[in-house]
């Protein structure tokens, strides 16, 4: 009963802070905040109006918000910076440089994380987090462009693997609905632990790249099929078996009952982040006669502990290199930099595939576990698909 309650007090101070907040901010005039000279431009995420989050030229960002009744304010941006307040209840910080592209950051008011009500949100970090993007000079290849348009489609199934309702995102390239006769290869691609089948759409920005990247003929036109990668069995060894045969017996099917889509392995490939390219390694590895293609980003089997899913995969690829190679047509591992935080078990994992034999592609790319190495992640793996 005692721990009932501390979660409900816990609640009404996290609710009444977050609205709290909400109430200062929005009590002025939309989008007022008091003139200062600070250089810079309000992040694309925030919402309309609305100056602060504020990035300056050399990639520090301003954050600025009125809470006057707080007693200590911070941003949770990777590491904790802590604002200062004026006396007019306005809490001002700003961050060390940050790099290019979308990064989650929270609201930390009196020790309660909240999502700050001056930029969009998206799901993330197993929570809703507010979210801020960083200029990028070498971005043009996810920036919204007059180049012709694909759709991004919900799609609502029912799983009898999983006993329940799910929700998948669909990405059917432009011209789809004109070309009526026209059958397309397919990515199912998998988001990473926290997050769900809206990251890549929202955060990866996934449409917009596939877009650009057809416009310019540098990559097939292709569905993309984001699906939901929370399974029953958290990250155990049931969870892989659970995804295996939700991949297999209901979001493949769906998806060739539903699209016009090649049905052929040739035609399939299967990618994923962090969480997800566990998946794509637990589900793709043993299944190459389904899938041609495998993504693996910012990931790699654990290691330094026993575990069941490493073992029963890592058994397959040294008994099974052979098949492996003659399947795939391309098996790509990619990864941030030493401050990824998959980088060594990635390492690990390369070296046992060396002993094996197997045949892969490498590329790292300047960054640690965050979306602005998996846009470029599916940038590149895009362009190699179906070839």
């Amino acid at each position: 009963m005692k721990t009932v309650k501390r979660y409900a007090i816990r609640s009404l101070i996290a609710l009444t802070l977050s609205v709290g907040a909400f109430t200062t901010l929005s009590a002025q005039p939309f989008g007022f905040q008091p003139q200062d000279q600070q250089p810079g431009e309000p992040s694309a995420l925030n919402i309309r109006g609305s100056r602060y989050p504020l990035v300056t030229p050399d990639h520090r960002v301003v954050f600025r918000l009125r809470a006057p009744e707080a007693k200590q304010v911070q941003i949770d941006l990777g590491r904790k910076y802590d604002m200062t307040k004026d006396a007019n209840g306005f809490w001002t910080v700003t961050t060390d440089p940050q790099s290019p592209g979308f990064h989650y950051y929270s609201l930390v008011i009196d020790g309660v994380s909240v999502a700050d009500p001056a930029a969009e949100t998206f799901y993330g970090m197993s929570r809703m987090a507010s979210g801020v993007e960083i200029p990028f000079a070498e971005g043009e290849y996810y920036a919204l462009k007059d180049v012709p348009h694909g759709d991004v489609r919900v799609n609502r199934y029912f799983s009898k693997t999983l006993d329940s309702w799910r929700k998948m995102l669909v990405y059917t390239p432009p011209g789809y609905d004109k070309n009526q006769s026209e059958k397309y290869p397919v990515l199912y691609i998998l988001h990473g632990g926290g997050e769900d089948e809206r990251g890549w759409a929202q955060q990866g920005l996934t449409d917009l790249i596939l877009d650009n990247l057809i416009a310019e003929g540098r990559a097939k036109p292709m569905l993309v099929v984001m699906m939901d990668g929370n399974m029953r069995g958290g990250m155990s060894g049931d969870m892989y078996t659970n995804f295996e045969q939700e991949l297999l017996k209901e979001v493949i099917p769906f998806v060739e009952k539903t699209y016009r889509v090649k049905a052929d392995a040739d035609s399939r490939a299967l990618a994923g982040l962090s969480m997800g390219g566990l998946q794509t390694l637990a589900a793709g590895v043993p299944n190459t006669d389904v899938f041609h293609y495998l993504g693996v980003f910012s990931s790699g089997w654990h290691n330094g502990q026993p575990n069941a899913a490493t073992d029963k995969n890592y058994e397959y690829m040294s008994k099974n290199a052979d098949k492996i190679n003659r399947d795939l047509k391309a098996f790509f591992l990619a990864m941030g930099d030493k401050e990824d935080i998959a980088y060594e078990n990635c390492q690990i994992m390369m070296r046992k595939m060396d002993d094996w034999g197997i045949k892969y592609t490498y590329y790292d790319y300047p960054g640690g576990h965050a979306w602005p190495v998996w846009r470029d992640n599916v940038y590149r793996f895009s362009q190699i698909l179906f070839q």
